[in-house]
């Protein structure tokens, strides 16, 4: 592939990732607020959706994003953090494996409401690491730029959340 072609395919965003983070970080949460909301009548709004937004944005999305990670670490190489050889990957398959301990303590504060709290201290701070982390660099992908976005809004409303449950 030619420099140039490569600079494109960099500049192109990959929808499945695309499809896939805005559905668990914004759709499930939305759409599982509003359906309990209205079975059960509750308004208790704010930790309604923060039980959804948890579970799903932190629970699933990392929980997923780990076992991508773990089983197949090109993606995150190539296409978050433009990383073209093979060396990066135990280190990125050990970063699946904390995404997988992170999105479970998040998939499982949604049986165990106290566990909420935890997942959104340490997810909130992994997020806004990351998310800083990718400011600095300056995002040259559209992937990265995505990645870098969602992980400061993930990181400001689980920051929200965090200050006003303690």
């Amino acid at each position: 592939m030619t420099k140039t072609n490569q600079n494109n395919s960099n500049n192109e965003i990959n929808k499945k990732y695309l499809i896939s983070v805005s559905i668990l970080t914004f759709v499930i949460p939305i759409v599982a607020f509003a359906i309990e909301r209205n079975v059960y009548q509750t308004y208790e709004t704010f930790e309604l959706l923060g039980k959804w937004f948890i579970f799903s944005a932190v629970g699933l999305r990392l929980f997923f994003a780990g076992i991508k990670q773990a089983a197949n670490p090109t993606f995150t190489a190539k296409q978050i953090f433009h990383i073209d050889g093979t060396d990066s990957y135990p280190i990125l398959r050990e970063l699946g494996f904390a995404n997988i301990c992170f999105g479970l303590v998040g998939i499982i504060s949604l049986f165990k409401p106290d566990w909420r709290i935890v997942s959104t201290f340490a997810s909130g701070l992994y997020y806004g690491i990351a998310g800083l982390q990718h400011l600095i660099k300056k995002p040259v992908s559209k992937n990265e730029q995505f990645a870098l976005w969602t992980d400061l809004l993930i990181f400001i409303l689980l920051l929200i959340y965090f200050v006003m449950r303690i």
